[in-house]
């Protein structure tokens, strides 16, 4: 065929209307609606096994369809691909802060939670465990939420007092907007209060894979809250999702009814009909022997190897030195199961001798099953690593960022809290540090009565403000610290991880000069005006 021939097939003669005619060559896009999710991915699917146009592959569908398909491609031949094209919006409510935490670690995860900054957390409520029927443990317990509660209220009102005197109204303000505004910095302050356990709510849109992974992850937590959710969302990921329209469904069949019986039958069968999301993708989601053994394991581990080391002193934000990969995979292996700084690990590492920097390597690895993915641990080689020190309630914001590995250590009150610059200045400095270390003794005391249970340092941990400090190793290459950096540092945004991302920024321009004009960062020490959000 010539090159005139092939430009005549692939551009149709144009029709009386002057438009092409309508071809096969032609490009169509088209968003799809009302297909469930299962549905959805087996079409998506089958452009890769058939011909057929989503339109009809669609049309020639129905769940049981779907679910065959998916039984033999996901499962017995492993495609986990197919997986990812199956959305899946969820709701989860009422579950504690750190719980919320831990739903919220996937890479892939895309979702919104309440925010600290815009609500009164008093009114969430807060989770308590299961204590066995020891009401001694329990009766601490709450006592201990208690009065930080009532520490967040006294304090939230003494802040927004404070910033009123301090932050003049503008003329052209509303006197509404202008008390709204300096609430929601009032609450963003004293957040630093609120305990572990208290009550949040969040709304997440992930694909079916990233769910499956998420369930598996959550069953093998050690907080039996955690593994309780994972069980949660398997199931509502299998039973009848909850319909926003149903109801004027109902009504619409109803109406329908009094007319024609035969076409309201029809009409409820289409409009009513249960729909479950993932009931097929995720049915075997289990909890992971792979994650519990090499948990136990690395936390063996990391107690023989730094068993009589003090933990050390650290800056807010260290970026680490390149190193050989043997040495970052060991140290990033014990770094998750203590609370030592990734430098002071390292320096015991390296003294180990290369036979047992490849057993702890190598632990990961012989514990592998079939199907599992490697330990986030295993995710080396990034040119920016930074060991993170900062308070939780920070971190839950720094925790959002997706494009890069963040390895964290377990909660405690080893490494202090830190204090607001307005709690100082509104004079409750005194009020807000006796908070802090009364809920510290509470959760060490709350170990000792629970001695002999089995989640007894995980039952002490929701009783930690989120004042108190956390250590985090971010690793990510250039384009993400920049991200962070400019993102991060913005004066709208809280204080505690604006520290974070210019001590980011600092540090990375230190070492490499070159890249500093690279950073759009915004300095830390310029003044912030309050009516701004």
């Amino acid at each position: 065929m010539s090159e005139k021939a092939v430009l005549q097939s692939e551009n149709p003669a144009p029709t009386s209307e002057g438009n092409p005619r309508s071809s096969q060559t032609e490009t169509e896009v088209f968003a799809v609606y009302g297909a469930e999710p299962e549905v959805q991915a087996y079409a998506m699917a089958k452009y890769s096994r058939s011909a057929l146009s989503m339109k009809e592959s669609l049309k020639e569908l129905n769940e049981q369809k779907a679910e065959k398909f998916l039984n033999t491609f996901y499962f017995q031949y492993g495609h986990r691909s197919i997986a990812d094209l199956a959305h899946v919006a969820l709701a989860v409510e009422r579950l504690s802060l750190l719980a919320a935490i831990a739903l919220v670690d996937e890479q892939r995860w895309d979702g919104q939670e309440r925010s600290t900054r815009y609500q009164n957390f008093q009114k969430s409520g807060y989770y308590v465990p299961d204590f066995d029927g020891n009401e001694r443990a329990e009766e601490l317990y709450r006592q201990t939420i208690d009065e930080l509660f009532r520490q967040y209220q006294s304090l939230s009102e003494t802040v927004f007092r404070f910033l009123t005197v301090r932050t003049a109204k503008p003329d052209d303000m509303k006197q509404e907007a202008y008390e709204r505004t300096l609430r929601a910095r009032a609450f963003d302050i004293t957040r630093y209060l609120l305990p572990l356990a208290t009550n949040t709510s969040l709304g997440q849109i992930v694909n079916a894979r990233t769910l499956e992974t998420q369930v598996s992850r959550l069953l093998s937590d050690p907080h039996a809250e955690i593994r309780n959710l994972g069980e949660l969302l398997k199931r509502a990921a299998s039973q009848p999702a909850w319909n926003l329209n149903y109801e004027r469904y109902r009504d619409l069949v109803s109406k329908l009814r009094e007319k024609d019986e035969s076409l309201a039958n029809e009409a409820g069968g289409l409009l009513l009909k249960d729909v479950r999301v993932a009931p097929t993708l995720v049915k075997y989601a289990e909890p992971s022997s792979y994650q519990n053994e090499a948990r136990r394991e690395l936390r063996a581990a990391a107690k023989e190897v730094m068993a009589d080391e003090e933990i050390e002193s650290a800056d807010l934000v260290d970026l680490l030195d390149d190193e050989p990969l043997e040495i970052e995979l060991a140290t990033t292996l014990l770094y998750e199961h203590c609370h030592h700084p990734y430098r002071q690990i390292r320096r015991k590492v390296e003294v180990l001798g290369e036979k047992q920097r490849a057993e702890i390597i190598d632990i990961g690895i012989r514990l592998r099953g079939g199907h599992d993915e490697l330990l986030r641990a295993y995710c080396s080689g990034q040119k920016f690593r930074f060991d993170i020190l900062m308070d939780i309630g920070g971190f839950r914001d720094m925790h959002r960022h997706r494009r890069c590995i963040q390895i964290g250590q377990g909660f405690t009150t080893r490494h202090g809290f830190d204090t607001p610059e307005e709690v100082l200045a509104a004079g409750a400095g005194e009020q807000y540090a006796q908070a802090m270390e009364n809920a510290a003794d509470a959760a060490k005391h709350l170990q000792s009565v629970l001695r002999g249970h089995l989640e007894a340092l995980e039952n002490s941990e929701y009783l930690i403000p989120l004042a108190y400090r956390k250590r985090t190793l971010f690793k990510m290459d250039l384009a993400e610290a920049v991200y962070i950096s400019e993102l991060r540092s913005k004066p709208e945004g809280h204080i505690s991880y604006r520290r974070v991302a210019y001590a980011m920024y600092e540090e990375v321009v230190k070492r490499y000069p070159a890249l500093r004009g690279m950073f759009r960062v915004r300095d830390i020490n310029e003044p912030v005006d309050l009516l701004k959000r």
